[in-house]
């Protein structure tokens, strides 16, 4: 009985070391530095694409949110300042405008944002110089810009700003899963870093927006922004 016990205690001795020695045991690097992130472009060019399918909405619109609810983008077309959007009232398809070239775009809604820079303001919104906000910026093919003139609030900022209703078509947006990328039109857009990058990559043309700060990356003959724009995260 006791030679027994003996056996039973030595392979139950055993299997406790086998299993201690399998374990692997794992300690963090004090020392690690995680590599930067890619830049905006190089994000969009590297990055494999995920099926448009589940974010269009059939009519050549391409919309998402990110996952955080900060910023709404569609890969979808302008003509002339009239930029084709499910969620926001425009007049794309109004007949007076079917004379103005097509254009594919991306745009992007911010619920908090930074204020766009004086040297960034593209319009004198009708020769006021007032009323050029941020919170959204558009692509085109060969430009990217940050703010627009407006009165009010978008309704991304609606929605999911400060004080924001949380319902309506743009919180009905599929997610975009951080470090995933879209293509519509020849344009791409990828959510990474906190924000949302979009861009053509071809021209090396796009931009980079989050609720801190904002990018705009221009082609060869231009240079890019020198550094993000550092801003307060309310209008």
């Amino acid at each position: 009985m006791g030679r027994m016990r003996r056996t039973v205690l030595g392979i139950f001795a055993a299997l406790i070391l086998a299993a201690a020695t399998a374990c692997t045991i794992t300690t963090q690097d004090p020392g690690y530095v995680p590599p930067p992130p890619l830049r905006p472009l190089e994000q969009l060019e590297q990055t494999p694409l995920v099926d448009a399918k589940g974010f269009s909405n059939g009519e050549g619109v391409v919309s998402f949110i990110t996952a955080d609810r900060t910023v709404a983008c569609s890969l979808t077309a302008a003509r002339g300042e009239h930029v084709n959007l499910p969620y926001e009232q425009n007049n794309f398809s109004d007949s007076a405008n079917n004379k103005l070239a097509t254009v594919p775009v991306a745009h992007c809604e911010l619920a908090r944002y930074p204020k766009p820079k004086a040297e960034d303001a593209k319009d004198d919104c009708a020769g006021t110089n007032l009323g050029y906000l941020g919170g959204v910026a558009l692509l085109t093919p060969d430009s990217a810009r940050y703010g627009e003139c407006r009165s009010g609030v978008t309704q991304m900022e609606a929605t999911y700003g400060p004080g924001g209703s949380k319902t309506g078509d743009i919180s009905e947006l599929q997610v975009l899963g951080e470090g995933q990328n879209l293509e519509g039109n020849g344009l791409r857009c990828s959510a990474y870093n906190g924000g949302v990058a979009c861009g053509n990559v071809s021209a090396g043309v796009g931009f980079f927006v989050s609720p801190e700060h904002y990018e705009l990356i221009f082609g060869p003959a231009e240079s890019a922004s020198p550094a993000p724009v550092e801003g307060s995260k309310t209008p």
